[in-house]
């Protein structure tokens, strides 16, 4: 049988995930990468990767897909890791860069800025290195993932945490999805793997200590930020994100990067 070709992203929030799929006799069985979310999802849309952690928002740009886990990355309240930062309190920002590296966090951004801060800035799509030099005066940007735990600014927003007291509802920020029908039988043995890396999340931190930010305390951040369950109430908050996030523009189709 043909590998199943997977994308995990990159990030310290999935660590456990890439741990429990290297440490599972599932790793003979699958071609492995690490992506930063925009391109696990380019992956899963252009066919070079048949399984992806992608950014939710991305299901929008497939024709058919299927979630495969009941996991995925997630928070009930505070993230850390996907914030909007600036010097100046969100109600006076005149213009915001944002990130590059996912679409979720953009449309989020602009979701609260509607619905939540009742702000409307000029939104700047941001290039690689743009983290140091946009955070001045009336500028803020929306920064996401490892980098977010060495950003100095007056004002963090948590997205999380304004999407949380927006809604009531806690965040899902990536899933586990195919482009094509799994066997369950391979299923259930990704899903044990997966399972296995939550379950052992000091382990997991300890073997990625050498790519992992010393700025922040990764094994506390693993289990009281990110939230790896996709229950109920994360389901509810997936359907309503979706809802928003079909009537931003971004949604239309972009380059796809290989």
């Amino acid at each position: 049988m043909p590998k199943i070709n997977v994308s995990v992203v990159s990030y310290a929030n999935s660590v456990p995930f890439a741990y429990g799929l290297m440490n599972s006799d599932i790793i003979n069985d699958i071609n492995l990468s690490l992506d930063i979310p925009a391109v696990c999802a380019d992956k899963v849309i252009n066919g070079t990767a048949d399984i992806g952690l992608i950014p939710i928002v991305e299901v929008l740009r497939l024709k058919n897909y299927e979630i495969v886990s009941d996991l995925c990355i997630g928070a009930n309240d505070y993230v850390k890791t996907v914030i909007l930062a600036s010097n100046s309190p969100v109600e006076e920002l005149s213009e915001i860069y944002l990130d590059y590296q996912s679409r979720s966090s953009v449309v989020l951004v602009k979701v609260l800025a509607q619905q939540h801060w009742k702000i409307e800035p000029n939104w700047i799509c941001a290039s690689e290195g743009f983290e140091s030099k946009t955070i001045t005066g009336k500028t803020g940007a929306v920064i996401i993932g490892d980098r977010t735990f060495s950003i100095q600014s007056k004002y963090k927003y948590d997205l999380a945490h304004e999407w949380k007291t927006l809604t009531g509802l806690p965040f899902v920020f990536a899933a586990w999805v195919s482009n094509k029908q799994i066997d369950e039988t391979f299923k259930k043995r990704f899903n044990d793997a997966l399972s296995f890396g939550i379950q052992n999340i000091e382990a997991a931190a300890q073997h990625f200590k050498n790519s992992l930010t010393k700025d922040v305390d990764i094994v506390d951040y693993l289990k009281n930020n990110i939230n790896y369950k996709l229950d109920a109430p994360k389901q509810q908050a997936m359907d309503l994100f979706l809802k928003y996030a079909q009537a931003y523009k971004e949604l239309a189709p972009r380059p796809i990067v290989p």
